[in-house]
């Protein structure tokens, strides 16, 4: 099993609770730049606070959304061409993507973007790659359901975070 969860809309303790509610071991971050401005979701912060509450923290640079294909989506605002150029870049990491499939066969791992809705985040992806090379089941964990059928209105808010 391999999980997927976003900090978009919650704060660390609610954040925390979900993990242990879903028996999670190891958030992998799936960010490039692990930075935020929401407090305690920045990779030190978060690696701190996860490490003082029993789980581990692993950050996967290589699995993180290239700069060039965020920012041209930032322009266009062309969820399938992002899905498409993303796809084209993890094709690349072949290595990256067996070595978390590697580490979801000892632990449950929880793959970190910012995204509320795992249909707009690239962790999505990710997890399906890994899922194609391990047979393992992927889920992901919502704060609350998904209330977006289509691209963010405003590409403000949903880049503001990462």
């Amino acid at each position: 099993m391999i999980f997927t969860i976003g900090y978009e809309g919650i704060d660390l303790t609610r954040f925390m609770s979900l993990l242990s509610h879903h028996n999670i071991d190891t958030v992998v971050d799936v960010r490039e730049m692990p930075l935020s401005r929401k407090r305690g979701f920045s990779k030190t912060a978060l690696r701190t606070a996860l490490n003082q509450s029993g789980f581990e923290y692993v950050h996967l640079a290589m699995l993180g959304c290239p700069k060039d294909v965020r920012n041209r989506y930032r322009e266009d605002g062309n969820w399938a061409a992002y899905r498409k150029r993303f796809l084209r870049y993890l094709a690349t990491q072949e290595s990256a993507i067996a070595e978390l499939a590697a580490l979801s066969s000892d632990s449950n791992c929880a793959l970190l973007c910012f995204e509320a809705d795992h249909n707009f985040c690239h962790r999505s992806m990710v997890a399906n790659a890994v899922s194609a090379i391990s047979d393992a089941e992927v889920t992901h964990i919502s704060a609350t359901p998904p209330t977006r059928t289509a691209r963010p209105a405003s590409l403000a808010f949903a880049w503001a975070d990462r």
